[in-house]
């Protein structure tokens, strides 16, 4: 029997041990490697892992709504609500046609436009249908539900909340709030020029997410930044008096048989707008199904025009306020004035050669009487003196020819003419005495007479009464005096007198209820021509305002009407927009607006 030599034993020993040893070797450099990569560049795997997981997500800020006054109480005139986007990934489409039927269905719509969004190639995203109500994505649902029962998943469709404005009182005050389109952006009206107080400031997620993309709800690596929801906007206006204003305003236009024009109340002692109307008007939550840009524009602010006679008491003003005419004056009018070569004279039937009284150039609406008050200003002519003085009235006084400032989109300056440059200009500058060849907008004519009218003050028309931010936390806009002195009170109550008496004597005419011992109320009609776009003057049609003012023991309210165009007998203004002044006069004394004298 043989056995093993003893070498032959050391030498598999020595095998096993070299084996071992290069196990050990092996599995150290697996531990160092491992030590390295998760202790020593644990950090810059992580970070790096994260990049590739790590996705950003912008969070929406609600926006902030609009409220108006409602008597005594408030109520909300713009609001969020939350609508639907139906989307679909063409990829996991597998019978368009089908998905198609049913969608079309569900919602009442045409299937031939879902199946070709559904057979789109190339794109991984298609929206198939906008703003649907909370119902519409109900019955999209069960109509899921109800496919994925028949064992034909509905995969590759989806919906998205997305908050939408909604107007609830439909067309209302549209041109004044303007609209929010489909990028979130304010457009027109309040909504634009208090965009970025009503936007409140986006959120932000930076999430992990699974391989599909999908952000993980639970990750202590999510990092947010929540939402600063936007600021509501509370508005000086009364949403009784606005809804009074547009439904009179409509009907006095239809009377009228004019397609166009604007109404406006002003607090005389605050420059808060309680109402403020444009017609024709639109739906904001709609406004995609506008054609013609130009209507979602404000009017009372944006469309400067020539407005006629309603100037004439501020002519009065300025030559009453500068000591060279008083409100007794009388003088010879001779009925026609030749200035650099051109003719004024007066439309009015009773404006012959005679004796007249500043009570008779604002009743009987006298161009050359305007013409003598300016001359006033001239020692006597229309010259370079009495252009000056005019001229400092209407843009340092009367701030003509400036931007209110009101929270509006697109507001116009208009255009005072320069009294020292121009072609003409003693001539361009009678005219602007009596309405003609100076452009203002309706706001800037009211904000005017207030100002004559209330003593003196000039106060920045506003419509914002406060903002109101996330927390509750309120700030209060008050009255902003933008010039005092703006004309003398004696001056002031001059004004008041001499328009009161234009109501006085013609309020049947005009067909405005017959002035109350307890109201206070005057006023002044205006018709001037309307400009052609190349320059002149166009023949047949005109221009019919009305300025008037109601209070008790001091003047509360301005009330401006515009009425483009006309088509009755008779003058714009006296015909077409003085018994729409009537009817809003008549709704702010009966329903309480205006406090009666004590």
């Amino acid at each position: 029997m043989q056995t093993e030599k003893p070498s032959t034993v050391i030498n598999i020993l020595g095998r096993i041990r070299v084996l071992y040893a290069l196990l050990v070797f092996i599995a150290a450099i697996f531990v160092v490697r491992a030590f390295y990569l998760q202790v020593i560049k644990h950090d810059y795997y992580q970070k790096a892992a994260l990049s590739g997981q790590l996705k950003q997500y912008e969070i929406p800020a609600e926006r902030g709504i609009i409220k108006v006054h409602s008597g005594s109480g408030i109520v909300p005139i713009v609001l969020n609500e939350p609508r639907y986007t139906l989307f679909a990934d063409p990829k996991y489409i597998k019978d368009p046609k089908a998905t198609a039927l049913v969608i079309a269905d569900t919602l009442g719509t045409n299937v031939s436009e879902y199946e070709a969004k559904l057979q789109m190639v190339g794109t991984r995203y298609t929206v198939l249908a906008k703003k649907l109500t909370k119902e519409q994505k109900l019955k999209i649902d069960r109509a899921a539900k109800d496919r994925n029962k028949a064992g034909s998943l509905w995969k590759g469709i989806g919906t998205r909340e997305t908050e939408y404005r909604t107007y609830p009182q439909g067309t209302l005050a549209a041109q004044l709030l303007g609209f929010v389109n489909d990028a979130g952006e304010g457009k027109y009206g309040i909504e634009q020029f208090m965009h970025d107080e009503l936007k409140g400031k986006s959120g932000e997620l930076k999430a992990i997410t699974d391989a599909r993309g999908v952000p993980l709800a639970a990750n202590k690596d999510n990092l947010v930044k929540e939402p600063i929801a936007g600021k509501d906007v509370l508005l000086t206006i009364d949403i009784g008096m606005q809804q009074q204003l547009e439904d009179i305003l409509k009907a006095g236009l239809d009377q009228a048989k004019s397609t166009s024009g604007g109404a406006l109340i002003l607090e005389a002692n605050t420059g808060a707008i309680k109402a403020m109307a444009n017609y024709p008007t639109y739906n904001p939550a709609e406004f995609f199904k506008i054609e013609d840009a130009n209507l979602f524009t404000n009017g009372i602010v944006s469309a400067p025009l020539e407005v006629g006679s309603i100037m004439k008491p501020l002519t009065a003003a300025a030559a009453i306020d500068l000591g060279k005419i008083n409100k007794d004056t009388v003088y010879f009018d001779p009925a026609i004035f030749r200035i650099d070569n051109e003719v004024v004279k007066n439309v009015e039937e009773d404006g012959g050669p005679g004796n007249r009284s500043i009570r008779d150039i604002l009743q009987l609406s006298l161009n050359t009487g305007a013409t003598w008050m300016l001359m006033q200003m001239g020692g006597g002519e229309v010259n370079q003196q009495a252009r000056i003085a005019w001229h400092d009235y209407m843009v340092n006084h009367f701030q003509f020819g400036k931007k209110t400032g009101v929270e509006q989109g697109y507001e116009s300056a208009g255009s005072v003419p320069d009294p020292l440059n121009g072609y003409g200009l003693n001539i361009q500058y009678a005219n602007t005495a009596f309405g003609q060849g100076v452009n203002i907008s309706v706001l800037q004519t009211a904000a005017a007479y207030a100002a004559v009218l209330n003593g003196g003050t000039y106060y920045k028309p506003y419509l914002v009464d406060r903002t109101i931010d996330s927390s509750g936390r309120e700030t209060v806009k008050r009255p902003e005096i933008v010039k005092q002195a703006v004309v003398k009170p004696e001056t002031s109550k001059a004004i008041q007198e001499l328009m009161e008496y234009v109501v006085t004597r013609n309020y049947s005419g005009y067909k405005i209820t017959k002035p109350r011992p307890e109201f206070m109320i005057g006023g002044k009609t205006g018709t001037a021509q309307i400009t052609k776009s190349n320059g002149g003057y166009y023949d047949d049609r005109y221009t019919g305002t009305f300025v008037g003012f109601l209070g008790g023991d001091s003047v509360q309210y301005i009330v401006l009407i515009r009425v483009d165009n006309p088509r009755i007998g008779g003058y714009a203004g006296a015909g077409a927009a003085a018994p729409i002044f009537g009817k809003m006069s008549d709704m702010l004394i009966n329903n309480s607006y205006v406090t009666p004298k004590f």
